[in-house]
């Protein structure tokens, strides 16, 4: 059974929140839930279960951060907006989310035949 890919979005202002879905949003995927901080995002990792996180990096991301979403859900990839975030499977601006969230492969890499 098929379904469409569950995307996420973190941002710390009622404001970043709403720029951050709007660069995300796409006929490709269904956008879930929003939260404006990392207690409520695992909160909605655990509601959600998305396969992509995108977080505005001033949220507060950082290597702990990535380990608590990777322990909440280990098969989400994760995108940072506003700068790079080791242990982030890709990082975008604003204007090139969607071809970031397109361009994470999945966990474990590429799946061959």
């Amino acid at each position: 059974m098929c379904r469409a890919l569950k995307v996420l979005c973190v941002a710390p202002t009622p404001e970043g929140l709403e720029r951050l879905k709007r660069a995300t949003v796409s006929a490709s995927w269904e956008l879930v839930g929003g939260a404006r901080t990392i207690d409520g995002l695992l909160q909605q990792i655990d509601e959600f279960r998305p396969d992509v996180v995108v977080v505005d990096v001033e949220v507060g991301v950082d290597r702990e951060t990535l380990r608590r979403i990777r322990a909440a859900g280990p098969s989400i990839r994760i995108v940072s907006v506003g700068g790079a975030v080791e242990g982030a499977d890709r990082s975008s601006d604003h204007d090139a989310i969607r071809e970031a969230i397109l361009g994470v492969p999945p966990v474990g890499g590429p799946v061959r035949s």
